[in-house]
């Protein structure tokens, strides 16, 4: 089995649609007003957003986007004026980690954790 997307809640896709992409996320369905779907960076991932009413309450998915270079990611996202809620910051669990939100409030995490990711000390045998 093999994760193929994520999709969260988006209030406007067109809106969506722009913010997704200053993250450098490739637009590769726009099935307006309803659907958009993107081809992250690097790799096969795919990741969308849909049309809502109204969006979920409470604490809804985290999505975690992995970084070869972090510090240097943060700093063009800043530069492009995406606001950064916490700063790059090595973790307890061996990753480093930067968080945003999205244009509907989602979180975004932008990590680095080398061999940590799938393989940290604490790992099942």
């Amino acid at each position: 089995m093999n994760l193929n997307q994520v999709t969260l809640s988006s209030l406007d896709v067109e809106v969506s649609i722009a913010f997704y992409q200053k993250m450098g996320m490739l637009l590769i369905v726009r099935s307006l007003p309803h659907y958009a779907r993107f081809l992250c960076p690097n790799g096969d991932a795919t990741f969308s957003v849909h049309m809502v009413n109204e969006l979920p309450h409470g604490n809804t998915a985290w999505i975690y986007f992995e970084c070869d270079d972090l510090d240097t990611t943060i700093q063009q996202l800043l530069a492009k004026g995406i606001t950064i809620d916490e700063q790059p910051e090595d973790k307890p669990w061996f990753w480093r980690e930067a968080r945003l939100k999205d244009s509907d409030n989602n979180q975004i995490i932008l990590y680095t954790a080398g061999p940590n990711r799938k393989d940290p000390p604490w790992k099942v045998k």
